[in-house]
């Protein structure tokens, strides 16, 4: 059995002037699960998640989070119930991992016990208790994606969305990642995982949608988007490719 809706959106449409980056967006993100959002460049995924994220606000169409109506560029309790891990790295490089966590957890409402709590719990999520007083400047990449990322979940968020967060990272950083994220998913949390490596996509994700010209044209896991694609034996980026086509996305 499917597992409850968390977050529904539906017939979202969002443009820059007289260009239309997502139109007529509709798909769901289910409780506990890792949803992969995937799509050449100029999809407009990263237009739906700053809609999502609350970064973007003048869009039509709905957004609703476990039946309710959601509005999170006005209403900052909703946009709370989200998480957001960037592409480009949020953290300043001149305060330490610990100071970067305590700034980042006050803009989140935690305080006192509570953000001690979430602080300590997130330098270890990360593997930089040790380092937990050094400057961010002194870190190595992968140290660096991994502090960004914990602070996206700092305020333990409804849903986590992560933006391409292994980019530049070493296999070391990268398997950390990965499995900081499936601990994430055991403990309940629910995931929006963005990248454009297939293989992370088949080893995290329980569901996959595929992007293309601002709208989801196919939602499943990875067999049952390849037999949908009427393409049954092709791995994941075969029916990507055979459902946005080969054509080249520089924008």
């Amino acid at each position: 059995m499917a597992s409850p809706v968390l977050v529904q959106v539906s017939g979202l449409r969002y443009s820059y002037g007289e260009r239309v980056a997502v139109r007529g967006l509709s798909f769901e993100i289910r409780e506990g699960e890792i949803l992969g959002f995937l799509g050449p460049n100029g999809a407009g995924k990263s237009t739906a998640i700053s809609c999502l994220a609350g970064v973007l606000g003048n869009y039509t169409g709905e957004m609703s989070f476990r039946g309710q109506p959601f509005r999170p560029a006005t209403n900052l309790e909703d946009r709370r119930l989200f998480g957001v891990v960037p592409q480009d790295l949020a953290i300043y490089e001149s305060l330490t991992a610990r100071e970067n966590l305590n700034f980042f957890a006050t803009l989140s409402g935690l305080a006192g016990a509570a953000r001690d709590s979430a602080v300590a719990a997130a330098l270890e999520l990360a593997g930089l208790t040790d380092r937990a007083d050094d400057l961010a400047s002194t870190y190595s990449g992968g140290m660096k994606r991994r502090l960004n990322l914990v602070i996206g979940n700092l305020h333990s968020p409804s849903l986590l969305m992560l933006d391409e967060p292994t980019v530049g990272v070493d296999p070391q950083s990268r398997n950390h990642i990965f499995e900081t994220l499936l601990k994430l998913r055991e403990s309940g949390r629910t995931l929006l995982y963005t990248t454009h490596y297939m293989e992370e996509v088949q080893r995290l994700c329980d569901r996959i949608a595929i992007m293309n010209d601002g709208q989801v044209v196919a939602v499943g896991s990875a067999a049952e988007l390849a037999i949908a694609a009427g393409t049954p034996n092709a791995n994941l980026e075969q029916v990507f490719l055979h459902l946005t086509g080969r054509s080249l996305r520089d924008e």
